[in-house]
């Protein structure tokens, strides 16, 4: 029981990040919001329009063809294949700047290869 209550605490923890964050950060079409969810088995990532409502590139390590080169979808070298991916997407759109949001995530981990993938491809945030 008492894993429990620690398992809501955080999670509460989270999305009161995550509402503090998406008050600052909002995109435009100049320069959209590339926003990332992680779960305990996957990662996912969207370059959001938010002023249209239209997600414009997106990625996750959920998609066939990074389940087949990965044995798990949740740790950094998924993160560093979905970064890119989305990267590449965007960049194929014609995205080049982002702001970053990170879902209330600390900046460690699979969010950090995620961004730093998501940088070395070419988009500027």
């Amino acid at each position: 029981m008492e894993l429990r209550k620690k398992t809501k605490a955080k999670k509460a923890r989270r999305e009161r990040a995550h509402r503090r964050i998406r008050g600052s950060v909002n995109g435009t079409a100049a320069r959209p919001r590339l926003a990332v969810f992680k779960s305990l088995k996957y990662i996912y990532a969207q370059v959001i329009d938010d002023r249209a409502g239209v997600t414009l590139a997106s990625a996750s390590s959920l998609e066939p063809s990074f389940r087949k080169g990965s044995t798990a979808g949740s740790n950094k070298e998924a993160a560093k294949l979905v970064g890119a991916a989305v990267a590449e997407r965007a960049l194929g759109k014609g995205v080049k700047q982002v702001v970053f949001d990170r879902g209330g995530y600390v900046y460690h981990g699979r969010i950090k290869e995620l961004a730093e993938a998501a940088r070395e491809k070419g988009l500027d945030f």
